[in-house]
């Protein structure tokens, strides 16, 4: 009866340790998907901003290019009025406008980088779910 009693308490254990390790699985199954969830929603957040950024970007564009024109043109003339000659004071709005330019390009291009965009969120949560996942296996 003891032998029994031993083969059938194991049985039992197998089974409890089955029936945990497949509980872990479907808990760790839906933490991945939460965390995939997670990353759509983040990363779709991230691209309506980029859209509604670039919206507004053409419309300023649109908009600011006359103004900017306007603004060299009478910086042309009061440099001719002061006594410059055309061309120099054509080129030097040009100047003026170029160094402007870049500066615009230069932020522009630093508030789209990668690292910017990246969904820190998910990415976090990964890693506090690998740890997890680590200290289950164990």
């Amino acid at each position: 009866m003891t032998i029994q009693h031993d083969i059938e308490t194991s049985q039992n254990d197998l089974r409890t340790i089955s029936t945990l390790v497949a509980e872990a699985m479907g808990q760790f199954a839906k933490l991945f998907q939460n965390e995939i969830d997670l990353a759509k929603a983040e990363l779709s957040d991230r691209a309506q901003k980029i859209t509604g950024a670039a919206g507004l970007l053409a419309g300023g564009a649109l908009l600011v290019i006359p103004a900017f024109v306007m603004a060299l043109l009478a910086l042309s003339a009061a440099l001719i009025s002061a006594g410059w000659s055309q061309p120099l004071s054509y080129l030097t709005s040009a100047i003026v406008a170029g160094a402007i330019a870049g500066v615009l390009f230069a932020v522009g291009i630093n508030r789209l980088d990668a690292r910017n965009l990246a969904p820190r969120e998910t990415i976090r949560q990964l890693e506090k779910d690998k740890d997890t996942v680590k200290g289950m296996v164990r």
